[in-house]
């Protein structure tokens, strides 16, 4: 890992831990998660927003000022609001995507969820992730949270990948095995 992308973990991790903890105590977890969800929607919606947020021209008083009027137009809890004043405060923002993704870890660990990251040839009925979600869960024993994304060029078939773990059943990857064996053979 790079000097800076560790820097930034360790910045991320100390201010997600205090506004996890101070949203735990607050009994506001759930709010805490929807504040999360909107800051990752404004992030990933606005490269204007990515852009303000890793700009070293504005002012400390700027970025406070910036971020605090848009905390409120997005109706963001209180302990969200403070932490992210500080952050601006701290010249911090820049980590404001990896508080969230640590926020997220930390929120899920929490309520007994895991996160799946499952990609399929082509996108999945409701059916068919409630059944993938439900037999996971019965595998790892812990509440699945499914992130699905679609690559056509995997033909059929999906991966699936929770935290270390991967099963590939993708034809892409059976062609290539079989290729593979193909060789060794002739």
């Amino acid at each position: 890992m790079s000097e800076p992308a560790s820097i930034s973990s360790g910045i991320a991790a100390r201010y997600a831990t205090a506004v996890f903890d101070l949203a735990k105590e607050g009994g506001a977890l759930a709010a805490l998660e929807s504040d999360v969800d909107q800051i990752e929607s404004a992030l990933n919606d606005s490269a204007e927003l990515r852009a303000v947020l890793t700009s070293p021209v504005h002012s400390r008083e700027d970025m406070g000022k910036a971020i605090t009027a848009l905390a409120a137009k997005m109706s963001l809890s209180q302990n969200t609001r403070g932490v992210l004043g500080m952050m601006a405060q701290n010249r911090r923002l820049f980590a404001l995507p990896q508080v969230c993704a640590t926020l997220r870890r930390m929120i899920a660990e929490e309520k007994g969820e895991v996160t799946a990251d499952v990609t399929s040839a082509s996108v999945l009925t409701k059916a068919q992730a409630d059944a993938l979600a439900s037999t996971l869960k019965k595998s790892l024993g812990k509440t699945v949270k499914l992130n699905v994304a679609v690559d056509e060029s995997l033909i059929g078939g999906l991966i699936v990948k929770v935290g270390s773990k991967m099963i590939d059943t993708s034809i892409r990857s059976r062609l290539a095995a079989l290729q593979n064996t193909m060789k060794e053979v002739g």
